[in-house]
């Protein structure tokens, strides 16, 4: 706090030392006293006529809990002061700490800074040693003479208080508390420093918006470091589908104020997400990101989305960061509450006062909320010893997880007149296809974006390998170790899926590796036994780690027990891509009736790819019929292929084997009858031999 000289008597003082750390000095305000800069209560009650030079003011009573918790420059170099602090063995003044911050208003900490007596005097100042010309803390108390003969007074007792009353007629400015000086008069200061870190809590418990940092996933943001070079689209890539998202984005009176885009696994849509959040938060129209990650459990549940887009709010406003904190404050659990009632805590009402008490345009609140992963969602895992139990209900749990979170994001968004638009980006899977399809809450209430099916990235593959292979060139000092058919044949057998193209473009560039020999090894790929290469790693974890869950989500349906989910797969697969047919140009089998000749329930092959959709999907043919259509090349390639698939793995041989058993088993269950029944000839080759039989 402030130096004060009072006159010579004064000054030949023996110096009181610094008052320890995390005290409270409490005192009035005076009639007509002010207050600067943010400064606490005046600890010069009816002082005038004096004048102070460089004054410095600090408080370090916490950032806003009263907890002795640390500040902003102190977090900077880890916690901890750069300079230890002087005790009471050194002959300073100690005053205690008083009862809760929140007991009075105009009760202030003082901090343990020493607290040097400096004059105006110009050759006073020059007499002092520079840590007393440089340091200050809380002012030492100058009434008259009488005071400072009196016998240097002990410290308070431990948690009790002094306090003045705050005199009528105190001001303030500059958003602090009461005066500094009550009562003072006449005087000059130049160059006032206040450093004020004080909270309202006193008790020791940390404030709202402290409790709120406790329960937020940093990992998820959109510039977190644990993201560091996400993926995000070049410059000229992905043009048509970025510029349709920033325009319903930005179109701020579109009745569909949620957008969700779908695509199948790796078409870009986390890299698309990048994009626009880079781009939100250029325009400062970004409230707040949230990428899940299954692979980091920081940010792979559902429980931190809320509070971390409340977080990235508060930031972008200083009100409502304080609304928030006190919506935290109000109810300190409000982080176990469910996923709609923290939506309504910490975003929806604080926007509502904020709105209704006039205080702050709500529409000039950034407004873009953007997630990203939706089908990575998870969450804590059941409790149980067996592994194979363990996957199937976490899935079970993620899935009713994530369609929690669009349930409450619908609920809270569509039905307030809130200024936010919603971007949700997942492969389709079962909460988000279920919500989006006729009949779902999102059916007519968001706006549907399919990757998969209405844009077509092959340029934008072109020109993305174009350009990082002319950089390997330079690096390597050969332009021509590449040709356009190169590119053109990646392009091709990408099928239109971004991640294809990442992953060639990742294994090419190893700087510790030849660019033009890996090149040809992707080009030239053919599996064979003792095969060292592995290309297509990323992939390959990508497509087992899809078919495992489906798999295990698959079989632990009661009613499936007994069936293998791989081979019922991998006969549907073998179906579509013409391998069941004894002439490549015959057309496949319709699924129904390939679901009909396994035996297998009406539907069936809808519930059999229900967790493959990123993958595979149904589609109708001209006759009405419907086929299974795979998204990726490399996924056939995956599936037929031991070495990559290793456990997943399914012959051919197996395929053939089974279809063989149930013809037979139809030929025993149903007798020849030439008369009555119309035949369906089924060739089916299986060492050379066709089979028919009737239905």
């Amino acid at each position: 706090m402030a130096r004060m000289p009072r006159d010579q008597d004064f000054l030949r003082q023996p110096r009181p030392q610094p008052f320890p750390a995390q005290q409270r000095y409490n005192n009035p305000a005076a009639s007509g006293s002010r207050s600067f800069n943010g400064g606490p209560e005046s600890p010069f009650p009816g002082a005038n006529g004096y004048r102070m030079r460089d004054p410095q003011v600090y408080n370090t009573a916490g950032n806003g809990a009263g907890d002795g918790s640390i500040d902003g420059w102190e977090l900077l170099f880890g916690g901890r002061s750069r300079e230890p602090a002087l005790n009471h063995h050194q002959g300073s003044h100690e005053i205690a700490t008083g009862p809760p911050w929140s007991a009075h208003p105009s009760t202030h900490a003082v901090p343990n800074l020493p607290l040097p007596v400096e004059s105006s005097s110009p050759k006073f100042r020059e007499s002092q040693p520079p840590d007393r010309q440089s340091r200050c803390g809380m002012a030492r108390m100058a009434r008259d003479q009488d005071f400072l003969r009196q016998p240097r007074p002990q410290p308070f007792p431990e948690q009790q208080h002094y306090i003045y009353p705050v005199a009528s007629g105190s001001r303030s400015f500059n958003g602090g508390p009461e005066s500094l000086f009550p009562g003072a008069s006449r005087f000059q200061m130049r160059d006032v420093n206040v450093y004020s870190a004080c909270g309202g809590a006193g008790d020791g418990s940390i404030d709202g918006w402290e409790l709120l940092l406790k329960h937020i996933a940093p990992n998820a943001l959109h510039n977190s470091s644990a993201r560091y070079d996400a993926p995000k689209c070049d410059e000229d890539t992905r043009v048509e589908v970025t510029k349709e998202i920033m325009d319903h984005i930005q179109d701020r009176s579109a009745p569909q104020r949620i957008l969700c885009m779908t695509g199948a696994a790796g078409s870009g849509k986390s890299a698309l997400q990048q994009t626009v959040a880079e781009r939100c938060a250029k325009a400062d129209i970004l409230g707040g990101a949230f990428f899940f990650s299954s692979a980091d459990p920081s940010r792979n549940i559902a429980s931190t989305v809320v509070s971390t887009i409340a977080y990235q709010l508060g930031l972008k406003h200083r009100l409502l960061r304080s609304a928030i904190g006190a919506a935290v404050n109000h109810d300190r659990h409000i982080f176990s509450r469910s996923i709609q009632a923290q939506l309504e805590d910490l975003i929806v009402r604080p926007v509502e006062n904020l709105r209704r008490s006039g205080e702050i345009d709500v529409d000039s609140v950034p407004y873009a909320i953007l997630i990203d992963g939706l089908d990575e969602c998870r969450d804590e895992p059941i409790d149980t010893a067996d592994s194979n139990h363990l996957r199937i209900g976490d899935r079970y749990q993620a899935e009713g997880r994530q369609a929690e979170l669009l349930a409450a994001i619908s609920h809270c968004i569509l039905n307030n007149d809130l200024p936010f638009r919603v971007v949700i980006a997942s492969r389709p899977e079962l909460a988000i296809r279920t919500a989006l399809e006729p009949g779902g809450h999102l059916h007519q209430e968001a706006y549907h974006l399919q990757l998969s099916d209405k844009y077509d990235a092959s340029g934008d593959m072109q020109r993305y390998l174009q350009r990082r292979f002319e950089v390997i060139g330079l690096r390597i000092r050969n332009p021509q170790w590449f040709t356009q058919e190169n590119i053109n044949t990646l392009v091709v057998a990408a099928s239109g899926q971004f991640v294809y193209v990442a992953v060639v473009y990742k294994y090419i560039s190893e700087p510790r590796a030849s660019p033009s020999e890996r090149l040809k090894i992707i080009l030239e790929w053919t599996p064979h036994e003792g095969q060292t290469a592995r290309p297509f790693e990323a992939l390959d974890r990508l497509y087992t780690n899809i078919l495992l869950a489906a798999k295990d989500a698959y079989e632990a349906v009661d009613t499936h027990q007994g069936r293998d989910f791989l081979l019922l797969f991998r006969l549907q697969h073998t179906n579509a891509v013409g391998s069941l047919r004894p002439y490549a140009t015959a057309e496949c089998y319709p699924v129904d009736q390939l679901s009909a000749l396994l035996f297998l329930e009406a539907r069936a092959e809808e519930t059999l790819i229900s967790d493959l959709r990123s993958l595979v999907t149904l589609e109708k043919g001209e006759r009405g019929d419907s086929h299974l259509r795979i998204y990726h090349k490399s996924f056939s390639d995956f599936l037929m292929d031991e070495n990559r698939a290793k456990t997943l793995f399914v012959s051919i041989s197996s395929v053939l084997v089974h279809l063989t058993k149930c013809f037979m088993q139809h030929i025993i269950k149903y007798p020849l009858d030439f008369d009555s029944r119309a035949w369906l000839l089924v060739p089916l080759y299986s060492r050379n031999l066709y089979v028919t039989f009737s239905l």
